[in-house]
């Protein structure tokens, strides 16, 4: 019999591990279609004349053992401080590349393909200061904050303790619950305002469900507190929530080696991953969709393929375009309704910061120790920060003398920033990040632009009612939708990668429901923790 074939719509992270697990899991053969001339998606790595740049930051850490062990069996990890467990400590030794090394795994001075053990560090600068991510109630907080905003910030968290909103009906209705009004307005309003472009009262409030899941004063204290009594280090991070992880894997050259390393393996094992392929159009007849027709950019000639299943991970309101037999119109309308924001990223290369390392933090050239910088400040239009240097000392072609960061921007395609052209967009960031005393501007040695479409798909526009959108494209019977863009969720990494290890099980075990694949990052035993 003829082996059946599944085609695949991008080769990010649910694109690729979709391939991977049918050719370990299934006798169907994937033939991967990614558009662009690089695999990865937003997790994708940027070389730029030796130095390596992450698109948004990505740990590599879940609370899915399964995800834990798939990155672990692609790229193995610096040794094992212990079996399925990262360690907690307080600092790494004061080693060259500030890397802590473990017995029994291969060594990332030698060898490429290498899982780094990593210790995260966020903060949020504001007020021309810094303040630990999440917000950490200590003194470094108080004094920044001031004892008048703290009184009110403790008034207004026991006001809404004993008042709650009852229907969360936004964003704003979710943060409020959670921190007061006071520390909301102070950390959450204008850096989600940034990152949307809308009031936080327009969002709906899956967002928050999604992205800030059981974080809150009460949760933020009870980990500070663990933190402080626990005596035994080697504990387990899977049941601390997602935004106060403190340690996580990272390749050692960022993200896209995983997703490079995947794609190989997958062509190894006898799948395709084609690249510059554009799929322009799903013939679908019935309950199935059939073939798909794919645009080669490179040459503009347009080719048809037969497929027995089709994973999606291109954008939703792309996705119903591009049926040939139309959806509904109520479908077409939800679809058109969907909004995305898009990112704009730039490079900076630099010979030192204006921020001196304040911290108890061992770090290669003293700079400061922070993975990413959230800026809160409400002067300059920059959300965040990255400093390379302190996610993988390899990123960093001179790590001794420079400093590589990504300054990131959130934006929509046609606004005023994503119209600047490369050497404005370059003199306004720097300009902004001397304005608060980040860097100075003779300090920089080179600099280099990205911008990266549909970065984020919104949760307003039409997204409360994309039920309708769902209960179409679950009708048919062979078509998946699986990753961040392909189901309209602002997904993490790993969840991105459990839509598609769900749906390859689902033809595996001849199950024809969706809702399995849909319920990822919404079901209440992966936000406590106890695995897929």
């Amino acid at each position: 019999m003829e082996k059946k074939t599944a085609i695949i719509i991008g080769a990010g992270p649910a694109g690729l591990t979709a391939a991977y697990e049918l050719l370990e899991k299934t006798e169907v053969k994937p033939v991967v279609y990614e558009a662009t001339d690089a695999v990865g998606g937003i997790s994708r790595t940027i070389n730029y004349k030796g130095n390596r740049m992450d698109i948004g930051g990505h740990r590599f850490f879940s609370k899915s053992d399964k995800v834990m062990e798939w990155w672990k069996n692609i790229i193995p990890l610096q040794g094992a401080p212990s079996k399925d467990e990262l360690l907690l400590d307080k600092e790494y030794p004061g080693q060259k590349h500030n890397l802590k090394t473990f017995p029994g795994g291969p060594d990332p001075q030698k060898t490429d393909k290498v899982m780094l053990v990593r210790r995260r560090l966020s903060r949020i600068f504001f007020l021309r200061k810094f303040f630990y991510y999440p917000v950490t109630l200590n003194a470094n907080t108080f004094r920044n904050l001031g004892i008048v905003r703290i009184i009110r910030i403790g008034i207004s968290y026991v006001r809404i303790r004993l008042f709650p909103i009852k229907k969360e009906k936004s964003l704003e209705d979710f943060f409020m619950n959670r921190f007061g009004k006071e520390l909301y307005e102070t950390f959450f309003k204008d850096y989600t305002e940034k990152v949307w472009g809308v009031p936080c009262d327009k969002i709906n409030p899956d967002w928050g469900a999604q992205r800030v899941k059981g974080v809150s004063v009460s949760k933020t204290i009870e980990h500070a507190l663990k933190k402080q009594f626990k005596k035994d280090e080697s504990v387990s991070q899977k049941k601390v929530e997602t935004s106060l992880i403190e340690q996580f894997m990272y390749p050692k050259y960022g993200p896209g080696q995983m997703w490079e390393t995947v794609a190989e393996a997958v062509k190894a094992k006898g799948g395709d991953v084609l690249m510059n392929q554009e799929v322009i159009g799903l013939v679908n007849e019935g309950s199935r969709v059939t073939a798909v027709r794919i645009k080669d950019k490179r040459t503009g000639k347009t080719a048809t393929t037969k497929a027995d299943y089709v994973f999606s991970t291109m954008p939703v309101k792309e996705l119903i375009a591009s049926f040939e037999i139309p959806a509904p119109e109520e479908v077409k309308e939800v679809s058109e309704g969907l909004i995305y924001r898009d990112f704009i990223t730039v490079g900076l290369l630099l010979k030192k910061l204006s921020i001196k390392n304040e911290t108890e933090h061992h770090t290669v050239g003293k700079i400061v120790p922070d993975n990413w910088i959230y800026v809160q400040e409400r002067d300059v239009r920059i959300g965040r920060l990255q400093i390379f240097n302190n996610w993988s000392p390899y990123m960093v072609s001179d790590l001794e003398n420079t400093v590589w960061m990504g300054l990131e921007y959130f934006c929509s395609i046609g606004d005023v920033l994503w119209n600047k052209s490369d050497a404005e967009f370059k003199k306004f960031a720097a300009e902004e990040l001397e304005r608060i005393g980040i860097i100075r501007k003779e300090d920089i040695i080179d600099s280099t632009v990205v911008r990266v479409p549909k970065t984020y798909p919104a949760y307003f526009g039409t997204y409360d009612r994309f039920d309708v959108i769902r209960k179409y494209v679950d009708s048919y019977e062979n078509l998946f939708l699986v990753g961040r863009n392909g189901m309209h969720r602002y997904n993490n990494q790993d969840h991105s990668m459990l839509t598609a290890m769900r749906a390859v099980e689902n033809i595996a075990k001849g199950i024809s429901g969706k809702d399995n694949i849909w319920a990822v990052n919404t079901e209440e035993e992966y936000h406590e923790g106890k695995g897929d």
